[in-house]
């Protein structure tokens, strides 16, 4: 029979030695060098915002003056699809990730540390 507060330290300790795992990969993953391997990966580092694309073209189109009116009608429609994608187009980078696993990491150092003292 096991004590149950020994056995949720050692999850927590599982946890956080997979996040540390985690974040180590990531850092590993942004370092490599090379031609075609940077390349690729360039775009996990910078990854593309299309709606927020669309949007500033959907704004500067909605504030151009011409008398026909044509602009408008494409401008918002155009900004309305951009916030569409933010919404569903995930534009989180190998930093965003590694950011996320540090937190989650230090949130897990603490809750350990608080339940040990």
């Amino acid at each position: 029979m096991t004590d149950p507060l020994k056995q949720r330290l050692a999850n927590l300790q599982k946890f956080s030695d997979s996040a540390k795992r985690r974040a180590n990969l990531y850092t590993d993953i942004a370092k490599i060098g090379g031609s075609t391997p940077s390349r690729s990966l360039d775009v996990l580092q910078k990854a593309p915002a299309p709606g927020k694309k669309l949007q500033k073209i959907g704004f500067l189109m909605l504030w151009i003056p011409e008398p026909t009116g044509v602009t408008c009608a494409i401008g918002a429609p155009m900004i309305i699809a951009g916030r569409y994608l933010d919404k569903k187009y995930n534009s989180s980078t190998i930093h965003d990730i590694g950011h996320h696993t540090k937190n989650n990491i230090s949130s897990i150092a603490d809750f350990k540390n608080s339940l040990i003292s």
